[in-house]
């Protein structure tokens, strides 16, 4: 007989505190496993979705809810800022471009945003199907948006008033569906991106700048994306040049993304936004440093319970197999008497925890894999969060082969004292 064979024999001998043993160890690992692949996975997730974004200008009130509504479009947003005030500061020599946004809608579970063809491109976000909008409720849909409506260039969506979904619907306007972008990985996956004006039109009755129904039908749409209709009854039609620019800037925007010209902006802009106007500025990558630090303090106290996990099960490995080496240590004395070295009895009992050891890695490693795909799944249907089980990262190599290690230092006491078993003196001892 092997000593492998040997060794399983003796594990399959106590199959009750071996489980045990193996689903402690297990446990643990899978624990560890789970909180390295989520932190991975969104800490890229969100990187990637701040990208070329280096300063948020919003309303007044959290920074980080700014950021997490604006960016990440996972929280509610702060209020509506001007937009005459937000290009004035995008117009400074420091930067480089700015993207509004407007919010407020949504369709069938995800956001509507009403932007320039600029946020797209901040994505590479590259057309699948069809066209970007270049006119009023046209909509372009991200790669999972489309895949989970199952709309297309030519079909219409019809929005809900605020970000829930329940709020009332806008029967009366509804988008057209132009175009389907590729997958990027990113937010922009998750959204429908339509133009500023589709938003402005939809709720114009709200902010003062929209069109009584009967307006709508006596002046038609054309006029409708180009000024409120509040001057033109007063000024009429040949007005327009002179008042469109007025009603424009007194429109409301959502957010402004800014990107630098210069990383020097990022010294002093964002302090004299905040004192010298009534936007708040964020930066995204600072209010990305405190998320995850915040969340860091919780994860941190799961890893310990998982390192609890697997000091436990080492403790148990080493209870068990000095529990056994005392009941075993007749057979073992009969082993030498047959012939075995006391080198290949230590190594037997190493192989036990050896195999201990592997069988605790693999089942955590499974474990937590299937952990996190059930977990992905679940929140990419429902909160449109990417997490997938499928990756393998290269802590869980070292993870497992420190688990291992574990295991066979807490059969080395046990092996080290068979190895010292003196044969005649047991065998006279078990006569």
């Amino acid at each position: 007989m092997t000593l492998t064979r040997l060794a399983w024999a003796n594990l399959r001998a106590a199959p009750m505190t071996s489980a045990l043993n193996v689903g402690l160890l297990a446990l643990g690992t899978a624990t560890i496993v789970v909180l390295l692949l989520l932190s991975h996975q969104i800490g890229e997730t969100m990187t990637r979705d701040t990208k070329g974004i280096d300063l948020v200008l919003g309303a007044k009130g959290s920074p980080l809810q700014l950021v997490l509504s604006t960016v990440y479009h996972a929280d509610i947003p702060t209020g509506n800022i001007p937009l005459a005030e937000a290009r004035r500061w995008t117009e400074d020599r420091r930067v480089a471009e700015g993207i509004p946004l407007s919010l407020g809608d949504s369709a069938r579970g995800f956001r509507i945003v009403g932007t320039t063809p600029a946020y797209p491109a901040l994505y590479d976000a590259d057309l699948a199907e069809g066209r970007l909008w270049d006119a009023s409720l046209e909509a372009v849909l991200g790669a999972d948006v489309a895949l989970a409506t199952g709309l297309g260039p030519g079909d219409t969506l019809t929005g809900s008033h605020g970000l829930s979904g329940m709020g009332d619907r806008h029967a009366a306007s509804p988008y057209r569906v132009v175009g389907i972008l590729s997958p990027t990985g990113a937010v922009v996956d998750r959204l429908i991106l339509t133009g500023l004006e589709s938003v402005w039109d939809i709720h114009g009755d709200e902010h003062g700048h929209g069109h009584e129904d009967e307006d709508e039908d006596e002046h038609g749409h054309d006029d409708e994306d180009e000024h409120g209709h509040e001057d033109e009854d007063e000024h009429g039609h040949e007005d327009e040049g002179e008042h469109g620019h007025d009603d424009e800037d007194e429109r409301e925007i959502t957010a402004m993304l800014v990107r630098y010209a210069s990383p020097i902006a990022a010294v002093s802009m964002p302090r004299e936004i905040n004192a010298q106007s009534n936007l708040q500025a964020a930066a995204p990558a600072f209010e990305l440093t405190r998320l995850l630090q915040i969340v860091g303090l919780g994860l941190d106290g799961l890893r310990a319970f998982a390192l609890i996990l697997i000091a436990s099960a080492a403790f148990s490995v080493f209870g068990a197999m000095y529990g056994a080496l005392q009941a075993r240590r007749g057979e073992l004395a009969m082993m030498r008497c047959l012939g075995a070295t006391r080198v290949e009895i230590m190594a037997s009992l190493l192989i036990e925890g050896l195999l201990l050891g592997l069988a605790g890695a693999i089942l955590g490693l499974l474990l937590g894999h299937a952990t996190v795909e059930v977990v992905g799944s679940v929140l990419t249907e429902e909160r449109g969060i990417a997490l997938t089980g499928a990756i393998v990262l290269m802590e869980e190599l070292l993870l497992a082969g420190a688990l291992v290690l574990v295991a066979l230092l807490a059969s080395a006491v046990p092996a080290w004292q068979a190895y010292r078993t003196d044969v005649s003196r047991t065998l006279a001892s078990h006569g």
